[in-house]
C-alpha cells in the first residue's frame, strides 16, 4: 500500500492537534510520521505488543498504539500518536479510525481498478466476473464506454493523472495504464447517452493531454457495454477503430467503432483475399498504373457525391476535362465511376490497396 495515502491522513491530524502521530508497518519500522525524524526507527517490540492486543489501545515507550487489522482480524499497520495518556488514547483511536477508512478506500480503489483491468484484458473467467463484482460492491448492468487513448510519439507518464484528474468519481470510472503508451478510460455513462456525446468526451481528453502535457494522442471507443461482461469486447474494438482508423482515416485522432464503416470488414479480410479481389476488378491495368494526379480526381469525385459540376468546380476544372479524365479511367480499368455500382467497386478496391500498402510497411 502506498505510505502516501497514510500521510495525508497524518498531515491532517496533525492541524488538529500538537502530538507527533504516525504509522508502524508488521516489523515496527515507521512508515509515515508527522515528525520526519523518525521515519525508518525500527520498534519490534511495539508491533508485537499491538499485534498481540489487536482490539485494544496499548501503550509502549510513551507512546499509544491502535493495530489496524484486515479482514481476517491480524494487524497490517498499527496508528500511534505521543503520550500515554488517556488524551493520547482518544488521539490513536482517532487517527487509528482515520487511517483505517484510508486503508480501505485504497484497497477498495486499488482492487477494483486491477478487477477492472483484468477484465478488459481478458484474465478473468466470465462465471468469476460475477463472483468478484458482489465482494466488490460493483454494479454488474451499469452501461460503461471503454476509451483507449494512444499516445502518438513521445509519451508522458503523467497522463495517467491527468486523465484521472479529469475522471474523479473513484467508484464509477477508472482510468488504467496498460503499456507505455496506451492508457484505458472506463466511464459509466448514462442510457441515454449518444455516441455524439462519447466524441465529446474524446475531444475533451485530447485537446486537456494536448495542453497540459503536449503530448499527440490517437483515441478509440468501442460500443457501450451493458454489463460487465462486455467490457472486454468495448475494448477490442477501441483498439480494432485505432488500428483501423490507422490506415483508411488517417488524419482522424478520435475514432467511433461503429463509424468504421466497410473498412472494418477489410481490414479483417485475409490479403490473398484482397489481392485476388484487385486482379478481378482491374482485368486490364493494375491498379498502380494510376498516377497521383488521376487518384486525386477519383477521390474528389467521391467526396462530392459523383456529381461532375460540383467536382469540377472543387477541382477549378472545366466540366469537360473533368468528363474526360473520367473516360480516360474507364478506358484503363473498365469502370466507369459515374455508375454507381462501378463507383462502390472501385472505392472498396482503393480501400483494399491502402489496406495491403499498410500491411507491407509493418
Amino acid at each position: 500500500m502506498a505510505n502516501s495515502v497514510f500521510q495525508g491522513v497524518i498531515l491532517q491530524l496533525k492541524e488538529v492537534s500538537d502530538r507527533v502521530y504516525g504509522v508502524i508497518d508488521t516489523e515496527g519500522s515507521v512508515v509515515s510520521c508527522t515528525d520526519g525524524s523518525l521515519l525508518g526507527e525500527r520498534w519490534g517490540d511495539a508491533a508485537l505488543k499491538a499485534a498481540n492486543e489487536p482490539e485494544d489501545v496499548v501503550v509502549f515507550g510513551q507512546r499509544t498504539f491502535k493495530a489496524i487489522v484486515n479482514g481476517s482480524g491480524v494487524m497490517e499497520y498499527a496508528a500511534f500518536c505521543s503520550g500515554d495518556d488517556e488524551a493520547a488514547k482518544g488521539c490513536c483511536r482517532l487517527a487509528h479510525v482515520a487511517l483505517n477508512d484510508a486503508k480501505t478506500f485504497y484497497e477498495e480503489k486499488h482492487d477494483r481498478g486491477t478487477f477492472v483491468k483484468n477484465i478488459i484484458m481478458d484474465n478473468i473467467l466470465p462465471g468469476d466476473i460475477y463472483i468478484r463484482a458482489k465482494e466488490l460492491h460493483f454494479s454488474t448492468d451499469a452501461p460503461r464506454a471503454v476509451f483507449l487513448v494512444r499516445q502518438v510519439g513521445h509519451a508522458d507518464v503523467a497522463t495517467v493523472d491527468v486523465l484521472s484528474g479529469m475522471f474523479p468519481d473513484r467508484a464509477q470510472d477508472f482510468v488504467l495504464s496498460i503499456n507505455e503508451s496506451d492508457v484505458a478510460v472506463i466511464k459509466q455513462i448514462t442510457p441515454t447517452t449518444t455516441g455524439e456525446e462519447l466524441e465529446k468526451i474524446a475531444q475533451s481528453m485530447e485537446d486537456t493531454l494536448k495542453n497540459e502535457l503536449f503530448v499527440k494522442t490517437v483515441i478509440g471507443f468501442g460500443t457501450v457495454a451493458e454489463h460487465l461482461r462486455g467490457l472486454a469486447d468495448s475494448y477490442k474494438e477501441a483498439q480494432t477503430a485505432i488500428d483501423v482508423g490507422k490506415v483508411f482515416d488517417t488524419e482522424k485522432s478520435i475514432i467511433n467503432y461503429e463509424n468504421l464503416g466497410i473498412g472494418r470488414l477489410i481490414y479483417q479480410l485475409p490479403t490473398t483475399l484482397c489481392e485476388i479481389f484487385l486482379t478481378e476488378v482491374f482485368k486490364k491495368n493494375s491498379i498502380d498504373s494510376l498516377d497521383q494526379e488521376t487518384l486525386f480526381t477519383i477521390n474528389k469525385f467521391f467526396e462530392n457525391n459523383l456529381n461532375v459540376s460540383e467536382t469540377s468546380r472543387k477541382l477549378f476544372v472545366h466540366r469537360n476535362t473533368l468528363v474526360y479524365r473520367l473516360e480516360k479511367i474507364k478506358k484503363l480499368t473498365g469502370l466507369d465511376l459515374r455508375q454507381f455500382d462501378h463507383a462502390i467497386v472501385f472505392k472498396v478496391a482503393l480501400m483494399v490497396r491502402k489496406y495491403l500498402s499498410s500491411r507491407e510497411m509493418r
